[in-house]
């Protein structure tokens, strides 16, 4: 079975699993497992940030900072697409009492003009805008890419205006092999980031919070009261530090592939329209004689799942376990039917 529903859905390789079984561990509670104060450090190195907290997933990491970095009552600006208000549980809400300012972007992304008008005024009966947040690579935005020099002018608006800077980067590590960017760029930017390790990085568990000696101190506070305190989680830490050493250069082999099953998706009548690729997402917009539920199934009968994420579109996702022989069953099931 050829599994494109995510790149959540990879399994360790030999040499990954190699490193989990041989990894030191301690109490990670106590601050006492060596293998994840190990990648916490080599994160923040990576980034050039002081400090890291290692986490079970994305939404986690992603909840902590917005907890840290707001208040009960105040608003967060991000698009309407974003992760943080579509897919992680009503937690804006729930976990930080806050209220979310959403922008309509361009497939996930938002400009710096947008975030000027967004910002509340400073009014008793208004909430108070404290934090905006990114996604770089964007999900429902088909894996799409921020330009660099729009970030910066965002960050701008937000030093302006005393607001938080927080980056969903869940899938970061594409943006960075696909725009020829580092990560340290972004650690000069941004308050706050969120790397996941379980999805293009291809471990089974785990997410990094980034930020300052202090931001990560109170973060590790909000973790514990999260539920989200791990103990020998060395051996999920290991499998972060190989991926990071392992698996980061060879995305664009998940670009390309990518990038192929867009153009065998453009070629067939029933699909009106494919997001623009840049990275391993492909989004496809269906009518006619095959809908998204329809397609799904259609593929499925040929071993290969595919996600419909609305009653119009459905969308595929690249990772290091999709092989080019697979790329290739993928593309000649789509050209058949």
């Amino acid at each position: 079975m050829i599994d494109l529903r995510s790149d959540t859905v990879t399994k360790p390789c030999a040499g990954m699993l190699t490193a989990m079984m041989n990894a030191k561990v301690g109490d990670d509670v106590f601050g006492e497992d060596p293998t994840v104060n190990e990648l916490e450090a080599m994160a923040a190195t990576m980034f050039g940030m002081e400090a890291g907290i290692f986490c079970p997933s994305g939404t986690m990491t992603n909840q902590i900072a917005i907890k840290v970095h707001t208040q009960p009552g105040d608003e967060v600006i991000c698009d309407k697409l974003a992760h943080i208000y579509q897919y992680e549980g009503g937690g804006i809400a729930f976990n930080s009492g806050c209220s979310v300012k959403l922008l309509d972007g361009d497939k996930g992304r938002i400009y710096a003009d947008q975030v000027i008008e967004g910002i509340n005024a400073n009014q008793d009966y208004k909430a108070a805008t404290s934090l905006v947040a990114l996604e770089n690579t964007t999900n429902r935005g088909g894996g799409s890419c921020y330009d660099f020099k729009e970030i910066i002018a965002i960050r701008e608006v937000c030093a302006a205006n005393n607001l938080g800077l927080h980056l969903d980067g869940a899938r970061l590590f594409n943006a960075l092999v696909e725009k020829k960017e580092t990560p340290k760029q972004y650690g000069e930017i941004f308050d706050s980031i969120s790397i996941c390790l379980s999805k293009g990085l291809g471990t089974p568990v785990g997410s990094i919070l980034l930020g300052t000696d202090r931001f990560i101190k109170r973060a590790r506070r909000v973790r514990k009261a999260f539920g989200g305190g791990m103990r020998q989680a060395g051996f999920l830490a290991a499998a972060g530090i190989y991926a990071l050493e392992n698996n980061i250069d060879r995305l664009k082999e998940d670009h390309l592939h990518a990038r192929q099953i867009a153009a065998a998706l453009s070629e067939k009548d029933f699909v009106v329209d494919v997001l623009p690729v840049e990275t391993n997402i492909v989004i496809a917009e269906l009518k006619g004689r095959l809908n998204p539920t329809s397609f799904v199934a259609e593929m499925q009968t040929n071993d290969i799942l595919v996600m419909n994420i609305s009653a119009h579109q459905i969308r595929m996702v690249v990772h290091l376990d999709v092989s080019k022989e697979m790329v290739n069953k993928i593309v000649a099931v789509i050209r058949s039917l």
